[in-house]
C-alpha cells in the first residue's frame, strides 16, 4: 500500500463528514490538509466526485490557495514574512538566505524532508521585522545568522 493510498479512507471520512456544507470544498480541502499536512493527488477525483464538481475545479481551488500543499509537509515548516515591513527591514535577503541554506523555494521541501520552506503575507510582528514563524513558534528582527542558529538549535545533536 503506497503512502497517498493509505490516506483515502482519512478523505472519505472527511469527505462524508464536510459534503453536505454550504460551499463545503474550501471546508473538504481545509480538513484533508488538517489531517494529513497536505493534500493528495489521488483524492481529488473522490472529492470531486462526492462534491459533484470536476476534477479541474478542485484542482484549480488547490492550486489557486498557496496554503494548499500537494506534497507531505516536511518535519519543520518554515514561513518567512514577505509583507511590506519585512520587505522593508531586509526579508529579502533574509529570504535568500533561507533559499541558499535550506537548498530550496518556496512551497518546497528539503530532499532529507527536515524542512519545507512558505512565503506569509503577515506574521503580526511588523514592530520586530523581519519575521519568520518556524512549526508554531514566531521570531522577530531575524537575520542571516539568527536564522542559522535557530535551525541548528533544532536539529538533533549527534
Amino acid at each position: 500500500m503506497t503512502e497517498a493510498s493509505g490516506t483515502q479512507p482519512v478523505v472519505h471520512d472527511i469527505i462524508a463528514r464536510l459534503k453536505d456544507k454550504p460551499g463545503a470544498l474550501l471546508p473538504v480541502l481545509h480538513g484533508i490538509q488538517d489531517a494529513l499536512g497536505y493534500i493528495p493527488a489521488d483524492s481529488v477525483p473522490s472529492i470531486a466526485r462526492e462534491l459533484n464538481l470536476s476534477r479541474a475545479e478542485v484542482h484549480g481551488v488547490i492550486s489557486f490557495y498557496h496554503y494548499f500543499r500537494q506534497t507531505p509537509p516536511g518535519k519543520h515548516t518554515i514561513h518567512v514574512c514577505r509583507a511590506e515591513s519585512c520587505q522593508a527591514m531586509g526579508a529579502s535577503q533574509l529570504e535568500a538566505h533561507v533559499k541558499a541554506t535550506l537548498g530550496i523555494d518556496f512551497h518546497e521541501t528539503t530532499a532529507d524532508g527536515q524542512y519545507s520552506l512558505e512565503a506569509v503575507y503577515c506574521l503580526g510582528l511588523c514592530a520586530c521585522s523581519p519575521a519568520v514563524q518556524i512549526d508554531h513558534d514566531l521570531y522577530g528582527r531575524v537575520s542571516p545568522g539568527t536564522f542559522d542558529r535557530i535551525i541548528n538549535e533544532l536539529e538533533p545533536s549527534a
